[in-house]
């Protein structure tokens, strides 16, 4: 619901003058989603509401808070944050700086050098 007001007084020095405002006043009530997830009703308050439509959010919620709260949950718990991406595949190699046997996350194509994490780092800083 919507209602119209309107600001009609401003002063500037001694003189009084009109000016006319139009200013949106919004009154929410509450109402009644289903949940894309289990299906049960819920309600989406005014006051949740408001604070979707302070914070500029234009759709309305699509999950009742049980099932938002373990989806959020789901996301929080996959250690990458969310991420559903694979382990990394690793490679054996051996350091061509100082002979030690590392690991590195690509296949070694043997035309250029490969470092462990140690010597890779002190290169790196000498090269700077």
């Amino acid at each position: 619901m919507t209602f119209k007001g309107t600001l009609i007084r401003e002063i500037k020095g001694d003189q009084l003058s009109y000016i006319k405002l139009e200013v949106l006043f919004f009154m929410f009530t509450d109402k009644i989603l289903t949940c894309r997830d289990c299906g049960q009703e819920f309600t989406f308050s005014a006051s949740e509401q408001e604070f979707y439509a302070e914070k500029g959010f234009t759709n309305e919620p699509s999950r009742c808070p049980q099932c938002r709260a373990a989806k959020k949950q789901q996301t929080r718990g996959n250690s990458r944050g969310g991420y559903d991406r694979p382990q990394r595949e690793m490679f054996p190699a051996v350091c061509a700086n100082c002979g030690k046997q590392t690991e590195v996350p690509f296949r070694p194509s043997g035309d250029k050098p490969v470092y462990c994490r140690e010597c890779y780092q002190s290169h790196s800083r000498d090269n700077y």
